[in-house]
C-alpha cells in the first residue's frame, strides 16, 4: 500500500505542493481570524495580544513582545523565542518553518519569506510552490524593511542593516547590509 503524503507534509519538506489543499486553506483562514483579533488589540491589551500569539505561534518566547499589524501564513511554523521584539508592520510568510532565538529585534517592516516558486513557468502555473526555513539566531538586529528570503540563516549577534535583501546565510557577530546583502565587518 502506498503512503499518501499530505501537501503540509510536502510544504514542511521543502517540497513542491498545492497551497490550495484544503488542511492548509483551513489553517491559514484559523491564521487570518487569529492575526484580525491581535491587530485589532488596544495599545493596553498586552496580555491579550501575548496570548493570541500564544494561540497562534508554535511559540512565543517569555517577554517577547509584537506590535501590530502583524501578517503571517499559518503561524504554527513560526518559534519566538524569549525577549524578543518584533516591530511594526512585519510579516513572516511561514510556509516553513521560521525559527528566531531569544533577544532579537525586528525592526519596522521586516520580511521574512519562507515561501518560493518554480522557475519553470509551466510549474508554476500548475499552482505547484515550496518553501524553505529560515533560522534567525539569538541577538540578532534585523533593521527596518530588511527581507530575509527563504532557506536563509542569520548566525547569533549579527545586525542587518535597514533595507537589505539577505540572499544567503549569514555568519555570527557580523555587520551586514546591502542588496544582495554582504557582510561589511566583523562586530
Amino acid at each position: 500500500m502506498t503512503e499518501v503524503i499530505s501537501q503540509k507534509d510536502k510544504m514542511l519538506a521543502g517540497e513542491l505542493y498545492h497551497a490550495d489543499d484544503p488542511e492548509l486553506q483551513a489553517a491559514h483562514l484559523r491564521a487570518q481570524a487569529l492575526l484580525a483579533r491581535f491587530n485589532g488589540t488596544p495599545a493596553t491589551a498586552l496580555d491579550e495580544r501575548g496570548a493570541l500569539l500564544r494561540e497562534l505561534f508554535a511559540g512565543f518566547g517569555e517577554g517577547s513582545v509584537a506590535k501590530p499589524a502583524l501578517r503571517c501564513d499559518y503561524g504554527f511554523n513560526i518559534r519566538i523565542g524569549e525577549r524578543c521584539f518584533i516591530n511594526y508592520d512585519c510579516v513572516l510568510l511561514d510556509c516553513n518553518r521560521i525559527v528566531i532565538g531569544n533577544e532579537v529585534q525586528l525592526a519596522p517592516g521586516v520580511h521574512i519569506y519562507t515561501a518560493t516558486h518554480p522557475l519553470d513557468a509551466r510549474t508554476r502555473r500548475a499552482g505547484l510552490e515550496s518553501a524553505l526555513p529560515v533560522t534567525i539566531a539569538d541577538g540578532v538586529w534585523l533593521g527596518g524593511g530588511a527581507i530575509v528570503c527563504p532557506g536563509v540563516t542569520i548566525g547569533e549577534n549579527t545586525v542587518v542593516g535597514a533595507g537589505s535583501v539577505v540572499t544567503r546565510d549569514l555568519p555570527a557577530n557580523v555587520l551586514a547590509a546591502g542588496n544582495p546583502c554582504r557582510v561589511i565587518r566583523p562586530l
